[in-house]
């Protein structure tokens, strides 16, 4: 500030910068009237700008810098980029209507407890435009002028306003920003915090705050100081430290993606507290500092900005013509170079849809612990921009004129410290972008790690809206089977059956969650311990007797020998299963089989003998076995968590002709017929639509190499919608995938991890809608990196419903949770040894 300024502003006369703070007539939905200017405010939604294209992020820019000129031209814009930490009491709030089943009280509360953890911090964008002044009838000044005037806001007044904004709005929603009115409660909150009282918006219920709840939000006190400002808390205490820094200058070219993208970039900054300085091994202790931007801005129509640029040239024109008349002759290369630069701007304007913008850009920063600690955050906010060319500085001896200019609906007030650029530069800032993904309501399952932090919430349960398909793709080890049982979990706790076919056998920890947090549970293990788990004559019951005349006969006759299947043994079998089925109160494969042994017949007989030894072996006694008497039903259709493992099989490649299997391959066939019957009978039975149903499936690539287990994937992606049946596939093979198209275009979800091979992380980055590229490549490839040569387990890259994509951190909120999920072998042979010691879990 210039000596000149100092004085005028001491003696209370230094224009803008000392006129008096506004003051606020009223907040309503969209809407922020003050006693002069009527401001309409948008949220603006953030876009996954992290994983975009080349030619999808030019194409999303061009928009932004056409709707900065046709629809924003001429008009007042303050653009807001806030930071408020995630409410965990919110979430604990909602947990009553996300769950139901177990103790879902504690698992809402860990979860909430990890949330307070994290502290994550929320963006939030807001877009301002002034619609235009107040007029005030003379009689109303008069009031005014004797301190005599109501308060509020006619109705008449109000109306007129919001049919304007709504006008406004319309243009707004289509744009990039995909803008939608701001709640009054956001509204009220933006101008509150500012305050640092500690006291919440009084807002509750309102749809419009005039009067002395308006007055409430704005009794705070800030003290200026040179360098920053301190606010004073209702108790007469230091609440913050706050300093405003504007942004000074900026390079004459810009890369976007790069330091061009100077407003999406804030979350990127973290800085060393002070209190962590003395520690040495920095890594791991950095904090973000959450820098926030007020950026005030006017776009000149077209015909403005090239009389801008004319009166430009006229002035490089002139300085040529003095410099040639004078001894130095030649004018010099800065001269040259601007007559050449306004040259080319003003042919641009006058092609191409491009306009000027004049913006007065300011970042504030503060700190609740001290003024250290505030300096410590302003110095690396500096040196962060100051890597990129930009220059940032505190405004020293203009913190309060600066500090005002922030608030919504007032004013520049230190003109002197703006610029002005093409809308190609400032559509390039990006202040939209940066990673979103995910549901706005349901459970929190993790966090964004791109340029935007934030919390990912995803539905456990199916959408009778749209596809209801999830894929987890990934190497080994990497997180993807975690992800899911975190899931199926979060389906349980909301009342949902879970089935999960265990194909590897590292699924016991799911049962041991459930059983954790209260949720009924089974554990079934391919052995003679649990034999006729897989029985589908009981499994099948409660579809109706006649669901297991068919597929009981068409299971035996899979392991019957081929001798006697060509000597008539399928008629036995249908025989045999019809008699038991019709006369037995409580049938079962195992009467079958002995129905058959009993028989005159020799093939029967036969048959009979052959299928008893085979129901001897761990796989056949699994659905063709005689259970302990007085066993427990392992598998029911009850809400909770039902785990069928079934590791160890051998299945036949595909197109093996059945001659050719041996007696392993067709009891692995049979064992997989059961399980998958059940799956699809029950998905399907008409008395159970209404219930909310999972259907968990890892390893998915042992059942495409079958007919059965294809039919089964189809199938159940296919009327998944119709059947509230939430279909969750887990593979290594993203390549194999593929070759479903009957389950691709179901998919509503797909979790992709870590993988290696260059073919199977261009298919991934199909299925995950991203461009097939070098660049994606190495960001599927990284994806598991972690600090050093430690491994990022759980980082992956979802896309969500809306076919966004972001990476997102899957998190397991307790550790003793994540040791009761953990799927190493280790954590497998603890499972083995207590299934051995307990049976089936209850």
């Amino acid at each position: 500030m210039s000596v000149l300024g100092k004085i005028t502003t001491l003696l209370g006369v230094g224009g803008e910068r000392s006129a008096p703070p506004l003051r606020y007539e009223g907040i309503t939905d969209g809407l922020v009237l003050t006693d002069t200017d009527v401001w309409a405010w948008w949220t603006c939604e953030t876009s996954n700008s992290d994983l975009l294209g080349e030619d999808e992020r030019d194409a999303e820019q061009a928009r932004a810098e056409t709707a900065l000129t046709s629809v924003l031209a001429g008009m007042d814009v303050h653009l807001r980029v806030l930071w408020s930490p995630y409410s965990a009491d919110d979430y604990r709030a909602e947990a009553a209507e996300m769950y139901r089943a177990g103790n879902w009280e504690e698992w809402a509360e860990d979860r909430a407890a990890r949330l307070d953890q994290i502290a994550l911090p929320i963006r939030h964008v807001l877009l301002g435009v002034r619609l235009g002044g107040r007029q005030r009838p003379a009689g109303r000044r008069i009031t005014e002028a004797a301190a005599v005037s109501p308060s509020g806001v006619p109705t008449r007044e109000l109306a007129t306003w919001h049919a304007a904004a709504r006008r406004l709005g319309r243009r707004l929603e289509s744009s990039p920003w995909r803008c939608s009115a701001a709640t009054v409660e956001l509204l009220a909150w933006m101008v509150t915090r500012e305050q640092h009282r500690g006291v919440p918006a009084p807002v509750d219920g309102r749809s419009l705050v005039t009067g002395a709840a308006l007055a409430a939000l704005t009794r705070g006190r800030a003290l200026p100081y040179p360098d920053h400002l301190r606010m004073v808390d209702a108790a007469g205490d230091v609440a913050a430290w706050v300093a405003v820094l504007p942004m000074v200058s900026f390079p004459e070219r810009m890369l976007s993606p790069g330091p061009g993208e100077w407003l999406r970039i804030l979350a990127e900054v973290s800085y060393l507290p002070p209190d962590d300085e003395d520690q040495g091994d920095m890594v791991g202790r950095l904090a973000p500092v959450s820098p926030e931007a007020s950026v005030r801005l006017r776009v000149l129509p077209k015909r403005q900005a090239i009389a801008r640029t004319d009166e430009t040239a006229k002035l490089v024109r002139e300085q040529t013509r003095s410099a040639s008349t004078h001894a130095i002759g030649d004018p010099g290369q800065v001269i040259t170079d601007a007559g050449e630069a306004m040259a080319e701007l003003r042919a641009d304007l006058e092609r191409e849809h491009l306009s000027l913008v004049e913006d007065h850009p300011r970042l504030v920063v503060t700190s609740t612990v001290s003024l250290e600690d505030l300096r410590a955050r302003v110095d690396a906010v500096s040196a962060h921009y100051a890597d990129l060319g930009i220059t940032v500085q505190v405004g020293v001896d203009e913190q309060r004129a600066l500090w005002l200019e922030t608030w919504p609906g007032d004013r520049v007030r230190v003109p002197d410290l703006g610029h002005v650029r093409d809308t190609a530069a400032m559509a390039g800032a990006w202040w939209w972008g940066g990673a979103r993904v995910g549901a706005d309501h349901g459970p929190v399952i993790g966090y964004l790690t791109g340029s935007t932090p934030g919390v990912v919430r995803l539905p456990p349960l199916a959408d009778g809206r749209d596809a209801t398909t999830v894929a987890y793709i990934g190497r080994s080890g990497k997180g993807k089977t975690t992800a899911g049982m975190m899931m199926a979990l979060e389906a349980a706790h909301a009342g949902a059956w879970v089935l999960a076919l265990d194909f590897k056998g590292d699924l016991g920890g799911l049962t041991a969650a459930a059983d954790r947090y209260g949720l009924p549970s089974r554990l079934v293990q391919m052995s003679r311990a649990h034999a006729g788990a897989a029985d589908l004559i009981p499994l099948l019951a409660e579809a109706g007797r006649d669901a297991a005349r068919a597929e009981v006969p068409a299971q035996l006759s899979l392991v019957t020998p081929a001798h006697l299947r060509a000597a008539g043994a399928e008629v036995a079998l249908q025989a045999a299963t019809n008699a038991v089925i019709s006369s037995s109160p409580n049938p079962a494969t195992w009467q079958v089989v002995q129905h058959l042994r009993d028989s005159t017949d020799p093939v029967a007989v036969a048959t009979g003998e052959a299928l008893y030894e085979l129901s001897q072996t761990p796989h056949g006694a699994l659905f063709m076995g005689r259970p302990e008497p007085g066993a427990v039903p392992p598998l029911n259709t009850q809400p909770g968590v039902w785990v069928v493992q079934l590791p160890g099989l051998s299945l036949p490649g595909p197109g093996e002709e059945r001659e050719r299997w041996t007696s392993v391959q067709a009891l692995s066939v049979a064992v997989m017929h059961s399980i998958l019957a059940y799956g699809v009978t029950t998905a399907g039975r008409p008395d159970l639509r209404t219930l909310a149903k999972v259907i968990m499936v890892p390893e998915v690539h042992v059942l495409t190499g079958t007919v059965q287990g294809r039919h089964f994937l189809d199938y159940i992606a296919r009327v998944g919608r119709a059947l509230g049946v939430r279909f969750g596939l887990d593979t290594q093979d993203a390549t194999g995938l593929l070759l479903l198209p009957g389950v691709i275009e179901q998919l509503a979800m797909v979790i992709g991890f870590q993988l290696t091979s260059a073919p199977q992380q261009d298919a991934l980055a199909e299925l995950l809608g991203l461009p097939v590229s070098r660049e994606t490549r190495e960001r599927i490839r990284s994806l598991a990196d972690g600090d050093g040569d430690e491994t990022r387990h759980g980082h992956s890259i979802t896309r969500d419903q809306r076919f966004g994509a972001a990476t997102v951190q899957w998190d397991v909120p307790t550790a003793e949770l994540l040791d009761l999920l953990d799927t190493s072998p280790r954590a497998a042979e603890d499972t083995d040894a207590e299934a051995a010691h307990d049976g089936v879990r209850v």
